[in-house]
């Protein structure tokens, strides 16, 4: 029996076949991928929508109404009026105010600090581990410690800073009352957000400065740049990403802080040092005003988004853009 002969044709439509076939069979693939991987990522998802997305709104809802905390008991419709009853109340301002003014001392100090730290650690000495630990030593230090600790160092009468500042150097005439009012009060809350936050911001940046390449500071001194010239030739372009990813995280942590002023103020006086959250736990845990106290938490969302996202875009910028 003679083998049979293959036209023309029927090759071409067997290799048109193939084609679509290889196509359609890579994108079968592709979409059973897919779908395994949100079948892995399904629990996750689950357990993130139980305990976070479903209080956000519950949360949201809350915000909208008068809020009863009897169980059963009826809560008023309001709407917005909870935001607009914010944005016209004055203690709402000023607890913005004090903490755009934590963050401009906290903020600033721990990037500068941090990296002046971390370039110093990064370079030979003796005993540098130990001295890497004592400096990350503050972040792992409970908040409720150090916030009892420097509320009596800064208290009028027999505080350590007064003892300091009038006993032995006599640079003021009388005893400070750090606590008592409301910029004192806030700088000495600066002082222990900054003294606490810079271990954090030297591990993150001597991490970044390790990760740049020697050979680059090697071309840089054998062109004649002193360490000042490599490092700002050098290194802070190379961490600039770390430094925009630190910023960003710090003015979130700056909104966010809370137990420093509940433990060492309580918000006063008469609410002088209130920021945020301390007047958002105010509101919700000793007026019991949980609709006003979710609207001022979903307000202070939204004021950390927007400044996050100018921060991100800022960023984004290249070096010496307009």
């Amino acid at each position: 029996m003679l083998p049979t002969r293959s036209t023309p044709s029927s090759s071409k439509a067997s290799a048109v076949g193939a084609r679509d076939a290889g196509p359609n069979r890579l994108s079968r693939r592709r979409r059973q991928e897919v779908l395994h991987a949100y079948l892995f990522l399904l629990p996750c998802f689950a357990l993130f929508a139980l305990t976070i997305l479903y209080p956000i709104g519950r949360a949201f809802q809350i915000s909208l109404f008068h809020w009863s905390i009897v169980p059963g008991g009826a809560s008023d419709f309001l709407g917005l009026k909870n935001y607009q009853h914010a944005l016209h109340d004055p203690v709402f301002w000023r607890a913005l105010a004090n903490t755009g003014f934590y963050m401009l001392i906290t903020v600033p100090a721990q990037i500068v600090l941090g990296l002046l730290a971390a370039v110093l650690l990064d370079a030979r000495m003796p005993a540098r581990a130990l001295f890497r630990t004592l400096y990350y030593l503050p972040v792992v230090t409970s908040w409720v410690v150090v916030s009892l600790v420097f509320r009596y160092l800064f208290i009028t009468q027999g505080g350590l800073v007064n003892w300091i500042l009038h006993d032995q150097l006599h640079l003021v005439a009388y005893n400070i009352n750090w606590l008592g009012a409301r910029w004192t009060a806030m700088t000495a809350l600066g002082i222990l957000g900054t003294w606490k936050g810079v271990g954090w911001s030297m591990v993150i940046f001597l991490a970044a400065l390790q990760g740049v390449p020697k050979v680059l500071h090697e071309a840089a001194a054998v062109d004649g740049a002193r360490a000042w010239g490599r490092f700002r030739a050098v290194s802070l372009p190379a961490i600039r990403p770390v430094v925009a990813f630190v910023t960003v995280l710090l003015v979130i942590g700056g909104f966010n802080v809370f137990i420093s002023v509940y433990l060492m103020t309580g918000g006063g006086p008469v609410d002088q040092t209130q920021v945020l959250l301390s007047y958002m736990y105010r509101q919700a845990f000793s007026f019991l005003d949980f609709g006003y106290g979710s609207a001022i938490s979903f307000l202070l969302t939204l004021i950390v988004f927007v400044i996050s996202l100018a921060q991100l875009r800022l960023f984004r910028r290249p070096a010496g853009a307009s």
